[in-house]
């Protein structure tokens, strides 16, 4: 059976109302979801470990007794890390420096400047003190994102990285505890879904409270997240994968195929997009997935995925194909064109943009250095890649003297009478008398 995917034209008359209907994906979990998270997050922080101990039980399917049951030893994440094959430790310490070589360069640093009088201004840069890391696990178990999470928080100076990761049956990932003890991580519990959030959210009488929940996960946990925000920092709410590839009609068909397909085996809700102003190669990389697809070890879900939100847009030329770019706001950009750096100035919504015809985003993904982290759904319009200043915080410097003082007074006085706060007012103006 062929398949054939969703076309548009974007010269067409009706052309933004199809893509937005196509682009359309409710991120928000359902009333019941919404409820059932709230139950979990407020039973967590009404009985804390015996919560966590019981939820994790009943979804997890395993039969801890206590706390201690849920806790891996950093000697069993070490021993993880020495009894990989060669090849997967060679490729998990090369990944691990190239993120921290790129992460190092995002580093901010304190800064202040003093005025003639003595007065100094400023920002203070500081870390947080503790982060809660959350790793899939099960059908989704990533050791990537643990170097991606955890690595860039370790260059912002964080002070500990506490690590949630569901073991449903009790199985574990080597390669994911290996990535932990690579990173560092401090604690790591064997604890998932929205009892693991909240418990990182509100602390239990084991698992330390934090200040930032980064990692991705269910529509639980995706909720759970929502829901806790406010009372802990969290990365983003992360909805399925994307990527949308530019192309020029010059690339090899077979790896523009292959690149869709690199997005579109996360998960059927994930959503693959082609732009090219020729018709006829939208149609070669049309056969190309056609081709290519019989031999994926993940058919059935690259299958589902391109046929329910896959395009292949049609433009007029590179510039149209920059604005249906700019108005989807992709979380991975592939610029599969003879120039992207001539491109590149027309883009200004992305998440990551990967250059040239020989920059798979699948580099990204592992080893080239920037975190894979990304804002999806549209959301590159106003947020960005996780990064080292996601773990830091700006705290403003303010040192007057006592003439800056006085010369300042009147004009502060004014404005705050002028919304009402005479003791903001009287604050000021005594400092002047």
């Amino acid at each position: 059976m062929t398949l054939t995917i969703r076309k548009l034209n974007a010269s067409d008359t009706g052309f933004a109302a199809a893509l937005d209907a196509a682009l359309a994906w409710e991120a928000l979990a359902d009333a019941t979801v919404e409820n059932r998270v709230r139950e979990i997050i407020g039973d967590v922080r009404a009985r804390g470990d015996a919560a966590v101990l019981d939820w994790t039980n009943r979804f997890d399917k395993v039969n801890a007794s206590d706390m201690s049951a849920l806790c891996i030893a950093p000697e069993r994440l070490r021993q993880s890390l020495d009894n990989l094959p060669q090849d997967q430790a060679q490729a998990l310490r090369s990944a691990a420096q190239r993120i921290r070589y790129y992460h190092e360069k995002q580093k901010q640093e304190s800064w202040h400047y003093q005025e003639a009088d003595g007065s100094l201004y400023g920002q203070r840069i500081t870390p947080l003190d503790r982060v809660g890391m959350y790793v899939p696990g099960g059908k989704a178990s990533y050791p990537s994102t643990v170097l991606m999470d955890a690595i860039p928080a370790r260059v912002a100076g964080v002070g500990e990285i506490v690590a949630t990761l569901p073991t449903p049956n009790g199985q574990m990932n080597e390669l994911v505890l290996a990535a932990l003890a690579l990173a560092e991580v401090d604690q790591v519990f064997t604890v998932g879904g929205a009892q693991a959030v909240a418990a990182l959210a509100y602390g239990t009488q084991s698992i330390p409270r934090v200040d930032k929940i980064v990692g991705p996960g269910n529509v639980y946990v995706a909720a759970a997240k929502k829901q806790v925000f406010g009372q802990v920092g969290i990365d983003m709410l992360a909805g399925p994968s994307e990527i949308l590839i530019i192309c020029d009609g010059d690339t090899n068909p077979d790896w523009i195929a292959m690149d869709l397909f690199s997005q579109a085996e996360h998960d059927e809700a994930a959503q693959s997009i082609l732009i090219c102003p020729d018709a006829a190669f939208i149609d070669k990389v049309e056969r190309s997935i056609n081709n290519l697809l019989p031999f994926m070890e993940r058919r059935a879900i690259i299958e589902a995925s391109l046929h329910a939100r896959g395009l292949m847009i049609e433009v007029k030329d590179l510039a149209q194909a920059a604005e249906v770019c700019n108005r989807i706001a992709p979380e991975h950009l592939e610029l599969s064109v003879e120039n992207p750096e001539q491109l590149l100035p027309l883009i200004r919504h992305a998440g990551a943009i990967f250059m040239g015809r020989y920059t798979s985003e699948a580099l990204g993904d592992y080893c080239a250095g920037p975190s894979h982290v990304l804002p999806t759904s549209g959301t590159a319009r106003f947020s960005s890649a996780l990064g080292v200043y996601d773990f830091q915080k700006r705290s403003s410097l303010i040192h007057c003297s006592p003439a800056q003082a006085r010369q300042l007074a009147p004009a502060t006085a004014t404005l705050a009478r002028s919304e009402g706060l005479t003791a903001h007012a009287r604050s000021a103006e005594l400092r002047a008398e």
